[in-house]
């Protein structure tokens, strides 16, 4: 069965850029969100085994929506995709429940490696 991914950005360019590598993988994008309030309705939708979030949204943090996310689904792995990279965010997202956190601008590679890493086990990565 193939993994289920939903991919939360403002950046429609990011948004698709993310979808293409994850098809091309061989994992399936259950659905795209621009903001906090689209990403929290499509994880109830559609249960995805791991949601990419942005930490800059239009109408809500990253963070506010990992904590809701985690609230009603414990389970799902978080990967957060962010320009913001700085230290003390990084450790919040971890410290609030993402599995993994990496920085954008991104290599493809390294996009599946992270993907994969937090597919496979609990451990959290950070790039």
């Amino acid at each position: 069965m193939k993994n289920r991914i939903l991919i939360v950005d403002d950046s429609f360019y990011m948004r698709t850029m993310l979808k293409n590598m994850l098809t091309d993988a061989g994992y399936e994008v259950v659905g795209e969100a621009a903001n906090g309030q689209q990403a929290l309705e499509l994880a109830l939708q559609t249960t995805p085994d791991l949601i990419t979030l942005d930490v800059i949204l239009p109408d809500n943090t990253g963070l506010d929506v990992l904590k809701g996310i985690r609230q009603e689904q414990p389970d799902v792995k978080v990967v957060m995709c962010s320009a913001v990279g700085q230290e003390v965010i990084v450790n919040e997202a971890l410290e609030s429940g993402a599995t993994a956190y990496i920085v954008k601008p991104f290599s493809e590679e390294k996009v599946l490696e992270i993907v994969g890493d937090a597919l496979q086990g609990p451990a959290s990565t950070e790039a």
